[in-house]
């Protein structure tokens, strides 16, 4: 999870079972995007993400041609646009 996701989305997911991994559990919250993609690569993961620096960042690797090599390619990333409400709810309180 990038720095920029809500805590509620983190513990919602968390409470559900799934396999979380924060930057700041992972210590790589002062990384650039680029360094953060490399990351999450290199251990496998999707990163998780609504920084629009980071979505153009993995959106240049995704396309062929690009100026970057094709070695510098990523797992993906996942993007959302979420409204307060709906984080309340994965947090495990009712919506307002």
């Amino acid at each position: 999870m990038d720095v920029h996701v809500p805590a509620a989305i983190t513990r919602g997911l968390l409470l559900r079972g799934v396999d979380v991994l924060t930057a700041q559990v992972d210590g790589t919250t002062a990384l650039e995007d680029p360094a953060l993609l490399d990351r999450a690569t290199a251990l496998g993961r999707v990163l998780f993400s609504q920084d629009d620096d980071l979505l153009a960042e993995a959106t240049l690797r995704s396309v062929p041609g690009s100026r970057l090599p094709e070695s510098s390619d990523h797992n993906g990333v996942w993007a959302w646009a979420l409204s307060e409400r709906l984080a309340g709810r994965l947090d495990g309180h009712p919506g307002s």
